[in-house]
C-alpha cells in the first residue's frame, strides 16, 4: 500500500492542480493506494468539491481514497528555502515531509520551490548511510525512450565519489522503478577518452571504470538524446544547464515549426496533415508525461514535479511514487550502497598515471 502525500499548495497553479492530478492518478491507481492533499484545509476542500462538481465528476468515486491533512501555511517559490523551513514550521512541505517520519505516508510528491523540497528532505527525512550527496535525477527523453540523468541541480559542486554514488543510485532507479535492466552508465564529459575533462570528471571515470557497475565510458552532450547509455551522470550544476538549456531549445524548435508551416497555404495544409505526429512528437518530449524528478539517498520517497505541472503531471508524479514505494526504492538504494562497493581506493601516485 502506498499512501502519497501532494503538497496542494505547490506549483505555479496549485491548488487546482495538485488536486486534479490527485483524482486523476486515484482513477488508475490500485485501490490500495491512496493520497493525502496537504494544504490549507478549507482551500483545498472547497477546491476539491468544485473540480468533483466539474470536470472531475468521474472521480467522485475516488473521495473515499483521499485524506485532507491541514497545513496552515505555504512556501512560495521566492522565499530562501532554509529561511521558509525555519519559518513556516506549519507548511504543506514541511507537513507533507513530516508524515512519513510519522508513519502516516510513504512518499511526497511537490511542484513547489524546488530548494525548499530537497531543503527539507535532507532535514526532516535525513540521508541514508554512506550517501554524501542526495542527486536530484529526471528522465531525459531520447530517440529510444529516454535515459536518466542526474544530478540536475541538487549539488553544485561534487567530488569523484559523489558521481559514483550518484551512477549507484541512478542504476538502482533505473532499474527498479523504470524497468530497465542493467542499466549501461556513461558520465558526462568533453570528450570520449577517458583523459578528457576537468579534474572532477578524469577521477570519477577512474572511480566508473573500477566499479562493479555497468560503465560504458565518457559521452558528450550531443550523445545524450541519441540514448548511448541509460544513466548519465555529472555534477548538479552541469546536470541543470543541460535540462534548461534542453527544454529552451525543445520549446524553440516548435515554435519556429509553428511559424514556418503557417508561413503559406501549402504550410498549413501540411501542418494539417502532420498535425497528428506533431502532437506525437510533443508528446514524447513532454515533462508532463514524466511526472517528477526523485530526490535520491533521502530516507523516504521524494518526488520533485516542474514547478509548472498541470493535472497531468501531477498524476505521472503520483504515480512515480508510487512505484517507488511497490518498489521498495529507499531499501534498494540503502542495500546497493551497502553490499556493492563502487568506490575503488585511489591508487599510489606513481601507479595512477593521473594528477
Amino acid at each position: 500500500m502506498a499512501r502519497v502525500a501532494v503538497d496542494a499548495m505547490g506549483g505555479d497553479f496549485a491548488p487546482l492542480a495538485p488536486i486534479g492530478g490527485a483524482l486523476l492518478a486515484l482513477q488508475e491507481l490500485d485501490r490500495r493506494h491512496s493520497v493525502q492533499l496537504v494544504g490549507r484545509k478549507a482551500v483545498v476542500e472547497s477546491h476539491l468539491e468544485e473540480l468533483l462538481a466539474g470536470d472531475y465528476a468521474a472521480a467522485k468515486s475516488e473521495v473515499s481514497r483521499i485524506e485532507v491533512v491541514d497545513a496552515r501555511d505555504a512556501i512560495e517559490m521566492s522565499e530562501r528555502p532554509s529561511a521558509a523551513l525555519r519559518g513556516k514550521p506549519q507548511s504543506s512541505m514541511h507537513v507533507g515531509l513530516g508524515l512519513q517520519i510519522a508513519g502516516r505516508s510513504e512518499a511526497f510528491v511537490s511542484a513547489g520551490n524546488t530548494g525548499a523540497v530537497m531543503a527539507g528532505a535532507l532535514f526532516i527525512l535525513g540521508r541514508l548511510p554512506d550517501v554524501d550527496r542526495p542527486p536530484l535525477a529526471t528522465v531525459f527523453p531520447t530517440l529510444h525512450g529516454h535515459c536518466l540523468l542526474l544530478d540536475v541541480g541538487a549539488n553544485a559542486d561534487c567530488r569523484p565519489e559523489h558521481l559514483v554514488q550518484f551512477a549507484l543510485m541512478g542504476s538502482v532507479y533505473q532499474e527498479r522503478v523504470l524497468g530497465r535492466p542493467e542499466p549501461r552508465v556513461a558520465l558526462l564529459s568533453i570528450g570520449e577518452e577517458e583523459t578528457k575533462g576537468n579534474l572532477l570528471t578524469v577521477e570519477a571515470h577512474r572511480l566508473l571504470r573500477a566499479s562493479a557497475l555497468r560503465f560504458v565510458g565518457n559521452v558528450e552532450g550531443k550523445d545524450v538524446p541519441h540514448g548511448v547509455a541509460d544513466v548519465i551522470v555529472c555534477d548538479g550544476f552541469v546536470g541543470n544547464v543541460v535540462i534548461k538549456l534542453a527544454e529552451g531549445l525543445g520549446g524553440a524548435i516548435f515554435q519556429v515549426v509553428r511559424e514556418e508551416v503557417s508561413r503559406d497555404a501549402l504550410g498549413r495544409l501540411a501542418g494539417l496533415l502532420l498535425r497528428p505526429a506533431f502532437r506525437r512528437v510533443r508528446r514524447r518530449f513532454d515533462y508532463a508525461e514524466y511526472g517528477g524528478a526523485p530526490l535520491l539517498g533521502v530516507r523516504g520517497v521524494v518526488i520533485v514535479a516542474h514547478g509548472r505541472s498541470n493535472a497531468t503531471a501531477i498524476r505521472n508524479a503520483i504515480r512515480v511514487a508510487q512505484r517507488a514505494v511497490d518498489e521498495g526504492l529507499v531499501q534498494r538504494i540503502e542495500e546497493g550502497l551497502r553490499t556493492r562497493p563502487s568506490v575503488p581506493a585511489r591508487p599510489p601516485a606513481s601507479e595512477s598515471g593521473g594528477p
